[in-house]
């Protein structure tokens, strides 16, 4: 899963970067983007592998994609900017929280640019579909394939033209299909993320900002940077002077995976207790093949203990399968976050 950091130049959009990944940014990746990896941390996780002792302990990561920095007066170029996070499976909006206060007036400006920049891309399609439309002299079933995409991308373009994202409209799975290749930059899940700086850090976020995107996020970055990078004792003394109970960094990364509608199942063992990314509502057949794709294709069951029920049961696989608690489940299992999972195929 690749998250895509986005915001105009002077956000700490960057900055943001190396504070999720660790990475320090790379001024010859700029233009094209640079991508790095950050583990997504797991308390739950942790605490089985405290008990468990396992040889490993694996936690999914999240790909984040720094972008370059949009420019406010042009427009055009921006378009193109914004094209590097069409290979993202989310949008992280960063809004500078430390220069400025009008948050909500940021996120109304970058949706605008989204607009911009979706309706470049549809409307081309467009031209290109009454060109193909014209020559008549093709099979039926083509015709009308053209036809019925022509008449979903005038629906598109009407929505993006009256200030709304395409992901308004709702589309069924046959439309959203057709649209997969364009990889509209309004219809990917957005979450919007405030830089602050060293202070405001623990105020609420303004409420015409939340009106906007209710999910919208907060952290001082260049301040748990710096503090970081500090001796513990010394950390400890200024976090409680500056009212920093603890560090946003793992509580944001969280924030980023699930609001792009991820989860997670777990496999333990002593040999290693583990992490899978699965997306929301997941059949067992599809977790299955997170792990090995020959698991998917010889899938025979999955028995499946819940996280509750594996912590009521003293995080101990026995005591849950003695109180009837590890279920066997088939192909259609919807995988519940955090199922504790053990897959059996056919050899």
């Amino acid at each position: 899963m690749k998250m895509g950091l986005v915001g105009y130049a002077g956000s700490g959009k960057s900055t943001v970067f190396e504070w999720l990944t660790g990475e320090k940014p790379d001024p010859a990746k700029v233009q094209q983007g640079q991508t790095a990896m950050a583990d997504v941390p797991d308390e739950r996780l942790a605490t089985i592998a405290a008990i468990i002792k396992p040889k490993k302990t694996t936690y999914t990561k999240v790909a984040v994609l720094d972008t370059p920095g949009l420019m406010a007066d042009e427009r055009k170029d921006n378009a193109r900017r914004l094209g590097i996070l069409r290979e993202s499976n989310g949008i992280v909006v960063v809004v500078d929280g430390f220069s400025r206060s009008d948050f909500a007036e940021q996120v109304r400006k970058f949706r605008e640019e989204l607009l911009f920049a979706d309706l470049e891309i549809v409307g081309n399609r467009v031209t290109k579909l009454e060109a193909i439309l014209k020559k008549r002299a093709r099979p039926a079933k083509e015709i009308e394939i053209d036809e019925a995409e022509m008449a979903l991308m005038k629906r598109i373009v009407a929505t993006l033209e009256s200030g709304q994202p395409a992901s308004t409209l709702g589309l069924p799975a046959e439309e959203e299909k057709i649209l997969r290749s364009f990889q509209l930059l309004t219809l990917k899940p957005e979450i919007v993320f405030v830089n602050r700086g060293d202070s405001g850090f623990n105020d609420p976020l303004p409420a015409d900002l939340l009106a906007l995107a209710s999910t919208a996020i907060q952290a001082p970055v260049k301040l748990e940077m710096e503090l970081a990078a500090l001796g513990d004792e010394d950390r400890l003394v200024f976090m409680a002077d500056l009212g920093i109970a603890k560090f946003k960094r793992g509580e944001t990364i969280r924030s980023l995976f699930y609001g792009v509608g991820r989860e997670v199942f777990f496999t333990v063992g002593e040999d290693e207790c583990r992490t899978w990314s699965i997306p929301k509502g997941c059949e067992a057949v599809e977790a299955a093949g997170c792990i090995h794709k020959d698991l998917s294709e010889k899938f025979v069951r999955a028995n499946v203990i819940s996280y509750a029920d594996y912590v009521a049961c003293g995080y101990s696989e026995k005591e849950a399968k003695a109180r009837g608690l590890n279920r066997t489940e088939g192909k259609t299992y919807i995988v519940k976050d955090a199922d504790i999972m053990h897959i059996l195929a056919s050899s």
